[in-house]
C-alpha cells in the first residue's frame, strides 16, 4: 500500500543503480595482457579477471590466491559452456539470441548510468535538503495500526459490525486478502500516514489509539477496515544513517527525469 507514482520506473533504474558500479569499479588492464587462459584455441583475457575481481570485491571479497583460483575456474568452465552451446548452434535460436542482445543492451544501460552520474552526482546539500523534507513530511508522528483488506465494500461494513459486537480485529484478520498482514493479526507495524496511498493515511491519521474506522476506506487495493494501536512522536534516523538509501532514491529520480526527457526527444511508435 506504499504509494508512489513512479515506484515501478524508479525500481528498474534501481536495478540499473545496482549494476552499475560493477561495470566502473576498477579500470580494465591493457588488452596486450596474457589471457589468463587458452580454452580450445580460444583466449580469455586479462580484463574478464579483472571485471569479476572487481565485482567480487565490490561485495567484500579479499583477493587471495583462493579467490584468483576460483574465479579463473569459473570463467574456465563459462567458455567451455559456451563453446559447448555454440556447437549445438544454441546461439542461433531466436529466443537465445533475444537473450543475449537484452544482456547487451542492459550492460550498456548500466555502463551509461554510471558515466551520467560521474557527470550529474547527487550532491551532499542535495541529499541533506530530501532528508529534511522528508523529516518534515513525516509530522514528527508515528502510528502503529493493523487493518483489514477485502474486496467488497459490505464486507468490510459486516466487519465493522463485527468489531462493534466485542470481536478482535486480530482474529477478523483471518479474512483479509493482505499476505503481508493476515497471518500477524493485521499487524502494519510503525508508520507515517505518508507511507500509505492517500485515503489510507488520511484515514489514520484521523483515528484515536484503540479506535477503528467506522466506514470502509476505500483504495485501488479495496476496502479497509484500519485500527489504530498506537501513536508515538518520531525519531527520525540521523542523516549520515539514511544518507546512503537517499543518495539513491535521488540518482534514481534523476535518472528518471533524464530518460524522460530522452524519450520526448525520441521518435516512439
Amino acid at each position: 500500500m506504499k504509494s508512489s507514482s513512479s515506484l515501478f520506473r524508479l525500481a528498474l533504474i534501481a536495478g540499473l543503480l545496482a549494476q552499475a558500479p560493477a561495470f566502473a569499479a576498477e579500470p580494465a588492464k591493457s588488452a596486450a595482457a596474457k589471457p589468463i587462459a587458452t580454452i580450445n584455441g580460444v583466449a580469455i583475457p586479462q580484463g574478464a579477471y579483472d571485471l569479476l575481481l572487481a565485482r567480487a570485491k565490490a561485495q567484500g571479497a579479499t583477493d587471495s590466491p583462493q579467490l584468483t583460483n576460483e574465479l579463473r575456474g569459473r570463467l574456465i568452465q563459462a567458455e567451455l559452456l559456451s563453446q559447448a552451446a555454440k556447437k549445438k548452434n544454441l546461439d542461433k535460436k531466436s529466443d537465445i539470441a533475444l537473450q543475449l542482445d537484452m544482456a547487451r543492451q542492459q550492460i550498456l544501460a548500466s555502463a551509461y548510468v554510471t558515466e551520467f552520474l560521474q557527470a550529474n552526482p547527487v550532491t551532499d546539500e542535495a541529499a541533506r535538503a530530501e532528508y529534511d523534507r522528508l523529516v518534515a513530511q513525516a509530522g514528527g508522528k508515528e502510528y502503529r495500526s493493523r487493518h483489514i483488506l477485502v474486496k467488497e465494500e459490505k464486507e468490510a461494513l459486516d466487519i465493522i459490525e463485527r468489531l462493534k459486537m466485542g470481536e478482535k480485529i486480530e482474529k477478523l484478520a483471518t479474512l483479509s486478502l493482505d499476505p503481508g498482514s493476515k497471518d500477524k493479526g493485521g499487524e502494519l507495524g510503525w508508520n507515517v500516514p505518508g507511507a500509505f496511498v492517500e485515503s489510507f493515511g488520511k484515514a489514520l491519521a484521523g483515528l484515536t489509539p484503540g479506535t477503528y474506522t467506522q466506514t470502509p476506506v476505500q483504495t485501488q487495493f479495496g476496502y479497509h477496515v484500519i485500527q489504530l494501536e498506537e501513536v508515538r512522536d518520531l525519531k527520525a534516523p540521523p542523516f549520515e544513517e539514511t544518507k546512503p538509501q537517499i543518495l539513491q532514491r535521488l540518482q534514481a529520480q534523476k535518472i528518471d527525469e533524464h530518460i524522460q526527457g530522452l524519450a520526448k526527444a525520441a521518435k516512439i511508435n
